[in-house]
């Protein structure tokens, strides 16, 4: 069976019905190639799911993927098909990008030391200078494939996972990155054999590409480590990693649940029975050292150093089916579910819209 986190675009098709009201637009007659324009805000339409809490001013039909905010402070949502949302301190706006379908997905959000934000899309690879957006599927040496995973190393390398493979982008051309032929048996990938759906570089400058169905391959001093279901892993499909402050690397599968590995020992706390659900995915580390996690049914949970508390809807979380989870520059951590967005301030979840109302 697909997952929900990364396959929920071809569950169904959604009849689209056009937005009845409208909050503020631009209009401009001549659309340059790559210039940002501002769409209507969409106040009613069609929803996938019931929202129960804000899907930002009805501008979201199914739930928001990813959430950033810049160092500017705007803040950034990439959408599950309806592209991307920005509020820059005033107006809640969805970007349009000329010569781009207004109904992509948008599934990393990453900026680099100059300020330029990187949007791994449904069309590719796009950078936004903070004037206007580049598209590099259109470039030569990066073909038009689905963008899954985006980094940016301690070298300002921008390192890409699509559908076909594994690239890195140098500041003038893109060259590929091939990772070893191996295979687990029975590999069994639900989007493409040669997706990587995640990049890290760790604290050693090591690199780790978490692979559609193939484990994960680390890269270190030269060589590939190839971990698997035989060695290491708990599942060879595994849906997201991360390295905490303390060096730790996270890992979320979606048959095996998470695992913790210290740089000596792997330990599974699905496994043991510590935490509930065995699909587990968007980790985050907040800013007092927390870490937050997805159990795919089961809302999420946070693990102080010691203990893990699960939170759900009994505790005010929208929706236990959490496709993203993110903290501001207020320490907020906001979550968008499949039935609108929350936030956590510390003490309690709430509609998005009690706390910040320009979400409405």
């Amino acid at each position: 069976m697909l997952k929900a986190k990364y396959v929920t675009f071809v569950l169904m098709t959604i009849q689209i019905t056009l937005c009845t009201g409208q909050v503020k637009e631009k209009t401009i007659s001549d659309i340059k190639e790559n210039e940002v324009t501002l769409q209507p805000i969409v106040l009613h339409q069609n929803t996938t799911f019931p929202q129960i809490h804000t899907n930002l001013n009805g501008m979201v039909r199914e739930f928001v993927r990813t959430m950033y905010q810049d160092k500017k402070g705007n803040y950034w949502f990439g959408t599950n098909g309806d592209g991307i949302i920005r509020y820059d301190g005033q107006l809640l706006e969805k970007i349009a990008i000329a010569g781009i379908s207004p109904h992509f997905r948008v599934l990393e959000i990453v900026e680099d030391k100059a300020g330029n934000l990187w949007f791994g899309t449904s069309e590719g690879l796009l950078k936004y200078d903070g004037k206007e957006f580049t598209n590099f599927s259109k470039e030569e040496g990066v073909q038009k494939e689905e963008i899954w995973g985006v980094t940016i190393d301690k070298k300002g390398l921008v390192w890409v996972g699509s559908t076909g493979g594994v690239r890195y982008f140098n500041g003038e051309e893109f060259r590929s990155f091939s990772l070893p032929i191996s295979r687990v048996e029975n590999a069994n990938p639900m989007l493409s054999d040669k997706l990587v759906f995640k990049i890290l570089e760790d604290r050693n400058e090591n690199m780790w590409f978490v692979t559609d169905g193939n484990g994960i391959f680390k890269f270190q001093k030269e060589e590939f480590i190839h971990l698997t279901a035989d060695n290491k892993l708990t599942d060879n499909h595994v849906a997201d990693i991360l390295e905490d402050k303390q060096g730790n690397i996270w890992i979320g599968t979606f048959y095996g649940g998470v695992s913790k590995f210290d740089g000596e020992t792997y330990t599974n706390f699905t496994q043991d029975g510590t935490i509930a659900g065995v699909e587990a995915y968007n980790f985050y580390e907040d800013s007092q050292g927390n870490i937050w996690f997805t159990a795919e049914g089961y809302g999420v949970y946070r693990y102080d150093g010691i203990n893990f508390n699960q939170f759900t809807t009994e505790n005010g979380l929208t929706s236990n089916v959490v496709q993203s989870i993110f903290e501001d520059n207020k320490g907020q951590l906001w979550f968008g579910t499949w039935q609108g967005m929350c936030i956590f301030d510390g003490e309690k979840f709430v509609n998005a819209k009690d706390k910040e109302p320009w979400v409405n």
